[in-house]
């Protein structure tokens, strides 16, 4: 099939449209490049650099015809959504109007649509959250996210689209930009290996759900053939600790030094997992990467990032 993946520069997206390409696929990318990155881009792809919101995109639709819409790009940053609502709301509600109107006016078969699992459903009332928990989102962020899921709704009661609903946890991961805000990971590593003290916001006792990249990618390739109507949570039903997370980190860098504590963020939940169970059963899904494993790989890769590193960078300061 060919699939047209938006954010394929990005840090998850340009993973999906890897694994797309070695299952077979063909694969379209847009990415306007305001956080993805050329380096991502797979060579076997075709790469259009394009914003969602500009009306030429249904001329890249009807000229490619894709059978799936695979769609990754998004504002996705809390701060920036709370700071700037009306653009977090253009990018991600209006951005993603443009591209249903051209799946349904151009026989996209499907559309496989990433929602956050993260910032959808407020300060839980139970953990791990399962589709069913209330969705009070506390960012802008959140609650324009979740507004493109009733758009989906509607899109295939009127017009026949079909469509499945990926609700993202924390993924982290090789590529993630260790500038963005939700990427706890990358930047700790970022600052780790390079000897800097990593700043934790608030009491670092908050916790999120980490999956790695790789079973997020399996994900988006089970739903091309299941879940039609779907909406999925994406968890380990496991919530890791800032100060946990950090700890781990430490003894896997061999860093010496103790985080600085900073008061917390705005727009972010306190404490939340999510409950894959959903998936497991529809899907055949359920993540596989051990936070450990996924910690060790995802280091090892900021590592051979650094200048003249052959190997992990130990830093005993």
């Amino acid at each position: 099939m060919k699939v047209l993946v938006t954010g394929g520069a990005g840090f998850i997206g340009s993973h999906v449209v890897d694994g797309l390409i070695e299952a077979g696929h063909e694969v379209v990318i847009v990415d306007n490049l305001s956080t993805g990155n050329r380096r991502n881009l797979n060579p076997k792809a075709i790469f259009y650099e394009m914003d969602i919101r500009d009306p030429q995109l249904r001329t890249i639709v009807a000229t490619e015809k894709p059978d799936v819409i695979n769609h990754h790009a998004a504002q996705a940053r809390v701060l920036t959504s709370l700071a700037l609502p009306m653009l977090d709301a253009e990018v991600n509600i209006l951005g993603s109007l443009n591209l249903l109107e051209c799946g349904r006016d151009f026989g996209v078969r499907k559309f496989i649509y990433i929602s956050t699992g993260g910032a959808l459903y407020g300060e839980p009332e139970y953990l791990p959250c399962d589709e069913n928990h209330p969705i009070r989102p506390i960012s802008p962020y959140g609650a324009s996210k979740h507004t493109v899921e009733h758009y989906l709704y509607l899109f295939n009661k009127n017009y026949g689209l079909n469509y499945a609903i990926l609700r993202y946890p924390n993924v982290y991961g090789p590529r993630q930009d260790p500038a963005g805000e939700a990427g706890v990971v990358a930047i700790f590593s970022h600052q780790m290996l390079n000897g800097e003290r990593p700043v934790i916001y608030g009491s670092g006792e908050q916790e999120r759900d980490f999956v790695y990249v790789e079973d997020v990618v399996r994900a988006n390739l089970l739903v091309m053939a299941s879940g039609d109507g779907g909406t999925y949570n994406l968890g380990s039903g496991r919530g890791t600790s800032v100060n946990e997370l950090f700890a781990m980190m430490k003894a896997i860098i061999e860093y010496g030094q103790d985080p600085v504590y900073e008061p917390p963020r705005k727009g972010e939940v306190f404490k939340i997992c999510l409950d894959g169970t959903k998936a497991k059963i529809e899907l055949g899904w359920k993540a596989t990467v051990s936070l450990q494993e996924g910690l060790e790989r995802t280091v090892d890769f900021f590592a051979s990032e650094l200048p003249s590193s052959s190997s992990r960078l130990k830093l005993a300061l």
